[in-house]
C-alpha cells in the first residue's frame, strides 16, 4: 500500500511536529509515508469563503498529487472532510470530476486510518499524563469519526483519560468565525475552557490543531497550566522516546 501524509497548512507553517508524529507513529506501525512536495492547500479557506473559482485549481492540483496514492493520511479532520465530502463539488461535471472523486474516497482522517485501515487501536503509545478529548465540529458532523479517538486513546499506557462535558458544543474557532465574530468566538472558547478546567486535565487533545490553536491560546491568558497536545504527538509519545 502507498501511503501519503497530507501535512495541511496550518501544520506545515505552525505546528510541523504534527506532521512528523504521524511519520513517526505509522512507521513504527510499519507503514512507509510518502511526502509529495507538490501538495499544496486543500483550499478549505477559498471554499468557505465563497472564492469557488480560486479554489478549483486547488482541488484539482490536491487530486494530481495525490492520484498515485492508496491512502492520504491527514492529521486534521477539518481538511479530510474538506477533501473528502467538498472537493467533488467543486469540479462536479468538469473534466476533472472522475479524477477528483476518486483520490477523494481514499483521504483518511489519522484515526480513521489507524481504527478502518491498519485494524488497529493499541499503537504502542506510552503518555503518562491526565488528557481530555475534544470532538471538533469536522471530525464529529462531517466525518463522523465516532469514537475513534477515544479507542485509540484507552489504549494509551498511562493515559489518564476523562471525559469532556458538553463535549459536542463547538469550541467557537470555525476558522474565518473566529475573525468576523470575535466575540462570539471567545465566549464559546470560555465555556469549553470551563469545562475543560473541571476536568483537572493537563493536556487538550484533538484531531485539528485550529481548535487547539484556538483553545490554546485562551489556556494560557488564563495561566490554567492545560496543555494542547494534538492527537498523533500522543499516539507517537514511547517510554523509550520519553513522553513529553
Amino acid at each position: 500500500m502507498r501511503v501519503a501524509l497530507f501535512v495541511t497548512c496550518l501544520n506545515d507553517a505552525l505546528y510541523p511536529g504534527t506532521g512528523k508524529a504521524v511519520v513517526t507513529l505509522l512507521e513504527r506501525l510499519g507503514v512507509e509515508v510518502e511526502f509529495p512536495l507538490d501538495q499544496t492547500c486543500c483550499g478549505q479557506m477559498h471554499f468557505n469563503t465563497g472564492y469557488r473559482a480560486a479554489c478549483e485549481p486547488l482541488v484539482r492540483g490536491f487530486a494530481e498529487t495525490f492520484a498515485p496514492y492508496d491512502a492520504v493520511v491527514v492529521p486534521s479532520a477539518s481538511c479530510a472532510g474538506m477533501a473528502r465530502h467538498f472537493h467533488p463539488q467543486v469540479v462536479a461535471g468538469g473534466n476533472a470530476s472522475w479524477r477528483v472523486s476518486d483520490v477523494a474516497t481514499r483521504v483518511y482522517e489519522l484515526s480513521e486510518f489507524l481504527v478502518d485501515v491498519l485494524e488497529v487501536t493499541d499503537v504502542g503509545a506510552y503518555y503518562p499524563h491526565r488528557v481530555t478529548y475534544h470532538p471538533t465540529c469536522h471530525s464529529l458532523r462531517v466525518l463522523g469519526v465516532g469514537d475513534r479517538p477515544l479507542r485509540l486513546l484507552r489504549a494509551v499506557r498511562g493515559l489518564d483519560l476523562v471525559e469532556l462535558p458538553e463535549a459536542e458544543q463547538c469550541c467557537g474557532f470555525g476558522g474565518t468565525f473566529a475573525v468576523k465574530n470575535a466575540d462570539v468566538s471567545v465566549a464559546m472558547g470560555a465555556d469549553k475552557i470551563a469545562y475543560v478546567h473541571e476536568t483537572g486535565a493537563e493536556v487538550l487533545t484533538a484531531a485539528d490543531n485550529s481548535c487547539l490553536m484556538h483553545l490554546g491560546g485562551m489556556l494560557s491568558r488564563l495561566r490554567t497550566g492545560v496543555r494542547t497536545v494534538h492527537l498523533a504527538e500522543i499516539l507517537a509519545a514511547t517510554e523509550e522516546a520519553g513522553a513529553a
